[in-house]
């Protein structure tokens, strides 16, 4: 199974960019892993919070293909505990051909991309800023894999 994770906007900060490569090329021994990256909106002063968020949306629906299984990450998504995350990759890593995860931008996704949506997942009820979200996700993402190969990265 391909897994793929959509971001809106570059990351930043230079940590978390360097925390995120690391966590990428760590998965991508477990599974194929890319990041894609769409670029944020420019003059978005001049739009509405409906309006960014749909074309956003936009450029994120370009990325998904008809087969793809997509996983939103947003705050009203199941939660998990690390192993039960490990137990829903497994089963996705059966039944999925390209499995696509999708950090949205500062306001959230558009309509048409939660109808697109197979599921939804949250990392935590706290609130992370959007940068520290890609670190916090692609961390557990690594812990899955390795709790799926039961390797000692992760203790109970």
């Amino acid at each position: 199974m391909k897994t793929n994770l959509i971001l809106v906007g570059k990351t930043v900060n230079k940590h978390f960019v360097a925390g995120i490569n690391d966590y990428a090329e760590r998965i991508s021994h477990y599974m194929p892993f890319s990041i894609t990256t769409i670029p944020e909106l420019k003059n978005t002063k001049n739009l509405t919070e409906e309006q960014q968020k749909k074309a956003e949306g936009e450029l994120i629906l370009k990325q998904i293909q008809p087969t793809d299984t997509v996983v939103l990450l947003d705050e009203h998504g199941k939660e998990f505990r690390s192993i039960e995350l490990a137990a829903w990759l497994e089963q996705m890593q059966n039944k999925a051909r390209r499995l696509v995860f999708v950090i949205g931008g500062p306001y959230g996704f558009s309509p048409a991309v939660y109808e697109r949506a197979n599921e939804k997942i949250s990392l935590s009820k706290l609130t992370f800023s959007h940068q520290m979200v890609r670190l916090v996700f692609t961390e557990q993402l690594y812990r899955a894999c390795t709790i799926i190969k039961g390797e000692p990265y992760h203790h109970e």
